[in-house]
């Protein structure tokens, strides 16, 4: 393989738009697989979790040959909770191929990939999916690609983008919508024409930037970079230059590189490359590994602030340690820490108590796949309401994170909609009419849109789909109105009982069965009034020998409202926390006892009125 024909490639796009399909179809095309091989889809999307959901959560590395290029891709979310691991990748790819659904258009999220990939001059090719849809417009498409381009100050070269036509998932990719294909072979000879190999700068100093990190129970932190300039090779005395720090001294353990799907040791990798390295244990994202005699740093990557924080409690309840191997603040806080080595959009704090952590995150998503990995890892804890990350600008004017949120919804519930987003401070910027459905965008701030997505699938019936991206600060929006209803509180531990969970259930939402085991202070129900009532459904029918016609007829209870971990967290109320436990997730008032809740509502009643 000639050093200097090496090129490194990012798929980038909303969710959903075939990214993973497409490096699918990318490594069955080139011969990575063999013959007798089965493979699942969406094989770079290793994780349970991503599997699960069909999300990509990580960005992932993999290579491909074509001819005498070597080609490195990158897979990466395209959930904007995860845009952390998309905004490091940009600076060590040659090129992007966005991908663009071909009746969706260009997403919120399209707009921050393209936006972030633009500002490091890449000259992106667009690749128009799933044009095989009956509703495809991909000209149209075209034009609004084109039109978001000119709305982020693309220069006229980034403007000349090549455009392909394909579908994903048959691995069809034409330059021509009328064109007959049956493989890549267009788009592979796009990127070649379109993208340069990567210059040979072998005989320089070395510069390795890494922009990703990895974590091996045997060797320790792996380092995941490209090498710039010069040549690094195993066992190689080393200097690292992090931020306004003094460069350190290393030594490179083992040196591998990505060959289809797996890493392969190697005894050299050269400039270009994408490699990944082990023996330097405190190494970390953006930092630069140069020769000790010339250190020449390149300059840090830097990642957007989190945005949303949550604190993670040592879970206090009757039911602690029933169900969970690792329960004490100390098993937390090495969990925490090892979630630190990896993922970089994440922030830790201790709180001024001892019994947890303060953890902040780049939204709901992104702490929820942590809580749910540690939930599957055998860990317990308590987790509270979602709170917005404010900060203040130069004159200590106070500012909030605002979305991006595009409605697609039957024009019937539009009105609602409009009605609900503007009562949570949201501000229309368009909408239009697509056949029976309306396509609505706002502006709102993060804070509004906590635990709005259960109550917008309430009000389309399900028919509704609503996108999320992150905009940018503005000013504090004043006061939102919260949760309008109230819970229903166990009163005392017990088994519930179908005849007390038959009287409640007149007046409320339940959220278990009966023979369900409960404790003080447990959350059994949503109130239909705005009040908490504590009540007993542990309460059973008196038992005698006597029976009446018709008053002893069989019980016949609704399901309860059963919640996922995102719905938990958007339901709780700020005196409420989630418990999380190997094996349930429970909603619980902070203080269990109901002496204990009236003096905290006192106390916090008396502070607003200050």
């Amino acid at each position: 393989m000639a050093k200097h024909k090496i090129i490194n490639i990012a798929v980038i796009a909303h969710v959903d738009a075939g990214k993973s399909t497409l490096v699918d179809a990318f490594l069955s095309q080139s011969g990575i697989f063999r013959a007798n091989e089965e493979v699942r889809e969406r094989v770079m999307d290793s994780n349970d979790l991503e599997q699960e959901r069909g999300i990509t959560i990580y960005s992932k590395n993999c290579s491909i040959n074509y001819g005498d290029y070597k080609i490195n891709i990158v897979d990466t979310p395209g959930h904007s909770d995860f845009s952390s691991e998309v905004e490091r990748v940009m600076k060590t790819v040659d090129t992007v191929i966005l991908l663009v659904d071909a009746s969706e258009g260009p997403m919120p999220q399209t707009r921050f990939v393209l936006q972030k990939s633009l500002e490091c001059g890449l000259k992106p090719i667009l690749f128009i999916n799933k044009i095989d849809k009956k509703d495809q417009r991909a000209e149209e498409v075209v034009d609004e690609v084109f039109d978001l381009f000119v709305d982020l100050n693309a220069t006229d070269e980034q403007c000349e983008f090549p455009i392909i036509y394909g579908i994903a998932k048959q691995g069809i990719a034409k330059l021509d919508m009328e064109e007959e294909s049956e493989d890549l072979s267009p788009l592979f000879k796009t990127i070649i024409d379109h993208v340069e190999a990567y210059p040979d700068y072998d005989d320089e100093p070395l510069q390795l930037q890494i922009s990703s990190l990895a974590y091996d129970d045997y060797i320790g932190r792996l380092g995941i970079g490209r090498v710039y300039k010069g040549k690094v090779q195993p066992g190689q005395n080393v200097c690292i230059c992090g931020e306004a720090e003094e460069p350190r001294k290393g030594r490179i353990g083992k040196l591998t590189v990505y060959e289809g799907l797996k890493q392969v040791e190697t005894e050299e990798a050269g400039s270009g490359e994408i490699v990944v390295i082990s023996g330097i244990p405190d190494i970390s994202i953006g930092e630069t590994i140069c020769y000790p005699d010339n250190p020449q740093p390149i300059e840090m990557i830097s990642i957007e602030e989190p945005t949303l924080s949550m604190n993670f409690l040592v879970n206090d309840s009757p039911f602690a340690g029933k169900s969970g191997k690792f329960v004490t603040t100390r098993h937390l806080k090495d969990r925490l820490e090892k979630e630190l080595e990896v993922n970089v959009g994440l922030k830790v704090e201790p709180l001024d108590t001892t019994d947890g952590y303060k953890v902040s995150g780049r939204g709901e998503l992104h702490l929820s796949i942590l809580i749910e990995n540690m939930r599957r890892e055998g860990y317990e804890l308590g987790v509270s309401k979602p709170e917005v990350l404010m900060h203040r600008d130069e004159n200590g004017t106070l500012l909030e994170p605002m979305e991006r949120v595009i409605v697609n919804c039957p024009e019937v519930y539009s009105g609602t909609i409009i009605n609900e987003l503007n009562q949570r401070k949201g501000m229309m910027e368009s909408m239009e009419m697509e056949g029976d459905y309306v396509k609505i965008e706002f502006i709102a701030p993060t804070r509004g849109l906590l635990g709005y997505r259960s109550e917008f699938i309430n009000v389309t019936r399900g028919e509704g789909t609503l996108v999320r991206s992150f905009e940018r600060f503005e000013e504090h929006k004043g006061e939102i109105p919260g949760r309008s209803n109230g819970v229903l509180i166990s009163q005392g531990p017990g088994t519930t009982m179908g005849y007390a969970l038959n009287a409640l259930s007149e007046r409320a939402t339940m959220f278990v069965d009966p023979g369900v085991e409960v404790y003080e202070g447990m959350i059994i129900g949503m109130n239909s009034r705005k009040d908490d009532m504590t009540v007993n459904p542990c309460k059973n029918k008196k038992q005698s020998n006597v029976r009446a016609s018709g008053s002893d007829d069989a019980i016949k209870l609704a399901p309860p409202r059963i919640f996922t971990l995102e719905e938990a967290l958007e339901f709780i109320d700020e005196d409420e926390l989630v418990e999380i436990t190997p094996d349930a997730i429970r909603l619980r008032k902070r203080y269990l006892n109901e002496h204990e809740r009236l003096q905290y509502n006192k106390a916090r009643q008396s502070a607003k009125n200050k």
